[in-house]
């Protein structure tokens, strides 16, 4: 048996500023973005490069959804975002002002720092070292 997780809700405020910080912040790929009705849209986005999973970007639909806007982990790193070149990506995202909360650090399992998407969400962006570069593939 195979499976694989194939997309990730996360839950946003505005479908457009979700699409325009992830596409244009973090260069990833809008893969779909498919109207369901007056207010909902299939919305997926995607790493360049990516091969299995994307983030479902969800719109909050009611007042409980709203406060998880931001802090659908009680405030730890939510998502991890591995690349082939650690200094070329953190060098591109500093130009294009994404916030890192944790600068970068080289740990056992690879160079790593801690950003922020535009709702306060952490990401982990890391570039594994050689003994987990396999993670990649």
């Amino acid at each position: 048996m195979r499976q694989r997780i194939a997309h990730i809700a996360l839950v946003v405020d505005d479908y457009d500023k979700a699409i325009e910080f992830y596409t244009k912040k973090l260069d990833f790929l809008l893969i779909e973005d498919t109207r369901l009705g007056e207010e909902k849209r299939w919305v997926m986005v995607a790493p360049n490069g990516a091969k299995e999973c994307c983030l479902l970007l969800a719109k909050a639909a009611n007042e409980q959804q709203a406060l998880s806007v931001g802090n659908q982990t009680g405030g730890r790193v939510f998502l991890f975002l591995y690349t082939d070149d650690f200094w070329r990506d953190y060098n591109k995202m500093q130009e294009k002002e994404i916030k890192f909360v944790r600068p970068p650090e080289q740990m056992d399992y690879g160079m790593v720092a801690v950003f922020e998407d535009l709702y306060g969400n952490m990401w982990d962006l890391l570039e594994p070292n050689e003994k987990n570069k396999g993670v990649l593939d």
